[in-house]
């Protein structure tokens, strides 16, 4: 369901703005070389749903985003060319591009919910404190989740240079533990609902990329 979207962003980008996605793909941006995007899932509202199936039909929408403003204008440019997106060997013909900016949070405080799953490392440390694998997925509900997630939110921050003082206060709510497969294999989370404090430049930075990791492979999308 996700796995399209990364190279979609990609492609866009070839037509919209081919030097920075050349160097996006192969550095990042900024010193820390993360990749300062994220994508929604298609949905399709009118279409009935069936269970254990992601059923597509009618009118639906999709959703790109970045805290980086060159970077949305080359998507835009890329979508003004396309008539009909490839996502998976499902077409979706564009009808329309609607430009939504994020809420001001002039109160430095924002409660962010998601729609994709929020994936996270820890440390992979064992109770004896030795490290059995790199690939110690964490979810919200346990105890490494807090710490880890609100690194990443400041590691966001500095990598687009706004104000890194942000916090998590509270994780409000918890979906059900969900897997997607991308590139790298499945990755597992759950969508959280979180509240959190900082500047409202950096606020408005996380809303329009992301929460947890791999935001360009679709996980941690915000809709509200």
């Amino acid at each position: 369901m996700l796995r399209p979207g990364r190279g979609l962003v990609y492609e866009l980008l070839s037509f919209g703005a081919p030097e920075l996605g050349a160097r996006l793909h192969e550095r990042g941006w900024g010193e820390t070389g993360m990749v300062p995007f994220g994508h929604s899932a298609p949905t399709f509202p009118s279409t009935t749903r069936t269970r254990g199936q992601y059923s597509t039909g009618g009118t639906g929408t999709v959703e790109f985003a970045s805290p980086v403003p060159e970077l949305i204008e080359g998507l835009a440019k890329g979508l003004a060319r396309e008539h009909v997106l490839d996502w998976g060997g499902t077409a979706l013909r564009v009808q329309g591009v609607d430009v939504l900016t994020p809420p001001d949070f002039a109160s430095g405080k924002a409660v962010m919910r998601t729609s994709t799953p929020v994936v996270m490392k820890g440390s992979g440390h064992n109770e004896h404190g030795e490290r059995t694998t790199r690939q110690a997925w964490v979810l919200p509900t346990e105890p490494e989740f807090p710490a880890y997630f609100e690194g990443n939110l400041r590691r966001k921050a500095q990598t687009i240079g706004v104000d890194p003082e942000v916090s998590v206060q509270a994780i409000t709510w918890v979906g059900p533990k969900r897997s997607f497969a991308v590139s790298q294999g499945r990755k597992p989370g759950a969508a959280i609902e979180a509240e959190i404090h900082g500047a409202p430049e950096t606020l408005r930075c996380i809303w329009s990329w992301g929460l947890g990791q791999a935001n360009s492979a679709g996980f941690g999308w915000v809709i509200a």
